[in-house]
C-alpha cells in the first residue's frame, strides 16, 4: 500500500468507524479532513474502497435510498459499513507510531483519530513529531542566517513565516505532549494549534 494510499485508508476506516457512509458523504467528510491541498477525487477514492472490499475491511450495507421512490436516471447511492476485520486494521494503523505517523499529511490524519488511539502510541506519535519539526526547525534556522544577506526582503519574510509555523507547532506539539502525560488515564488531550 502506498504513502497516500495508506492515509486514504486510513481516514476512511476511520470515518466508517464512527457510521456507515455513502461515497459521496464519505468523500465530502474526507476533504474536510485532509484538507483542501489533499482533496480526494472520487478517481481515488473509488478503487481504495474496492480495494478495502477485496481485503473484507468494510462492506456493502446496501443503498443508502433504500425504500425511497426511484428517481429517474438516479443510481442508488451504496452505503458502506466497517467490518470486524476493518476495525482490527483500523486499530493496527492507528497504532503504528514510527516514522511515518509523523510526517504532515498522516499525522494530521492519525490526530483526527487520536480518540480511537492507544495512550501510548498516542504520546509516540507526538513525540516523533516534534522531534521532527525540531529537526526542521534547525534546518530553517540555519538556511535563514545563511541566506539572509542575499535574500530579498520577500523571500526573507517567507522562510522567517516558515520558521515561525515550525516554532508554533512545536510550542503546541509540547502542550499535547504535557497534556498528555499528566492525564494518563487516556483522555484526549486539547487539539488547539496555537
Amino acid at each position: 500500500m502506498g504513502k497516500r494510499n495508506g492515509v486514504l485508508i486510513l481516514a476512511v476506516l476511520g470515518l466508517l468507524h464512527e457510521s456507515p457512509m455513502h461515497g459521496y458523504e464519505l468523500r465530502k467528510r474526507l476533504n474536510s479532513i485532509l484538507g483542501t491541498f489533499h482533496a480526494i477525487s472520487y478517481g481515488s477514492l473509488y478503487p481504495a474502497l474496492k480495494d478495502m472490499l477485496a481485503r473484507g475491511w468494510i462492506a456493502e450495507d446496501g443503498p443508502a435510498d433504500a425504500g425511497a421512490p426511484a428517481l429517474s436516471g438516479r443510481r442508488a447511492r451504496i452505503v458502506y459499513k466497517l467490518t470486524a476485520e476493518g476495525k482490527e486494521q483500523l486499530q493496527s494503523m492507528l497504532d503504528e507510531s514510527g516514522p511515518e505517523a509523523w510526517e504532515d499529511e498522516r499525522f494530521d490524519v492519525h490526530l483526527a483519530f487520536f480518540g480511537k488511539t492507544d495512550v501510548d502510541a498516542r504520546l509516540r506519535i507526538l513525540q516523533g513529531r516534534r522531534s521532527r519539526l525540531e529537526e526542521r526547525r534547525a534546518t530553517l534556522r540555519g538556511s535563514v542566517a545563511r541566506t539572509r544577506e542575499r535574500l530579498d526582503d520577500y523571500t526573507l519574510v517567507l522562510q522567517q513565516h516558515g520558521l515561525e509555523g515550525v516554532e508554533r507547532e512545536v510550542r503546541w506539539l509540547s502542550e499535547l505532549i504535557a497534556n498528555e502525560q499528566a492525564s494518563g488515564d487516556g483522555r484526549p488531550a486539547s487539539n488547539e494549534r496555537g
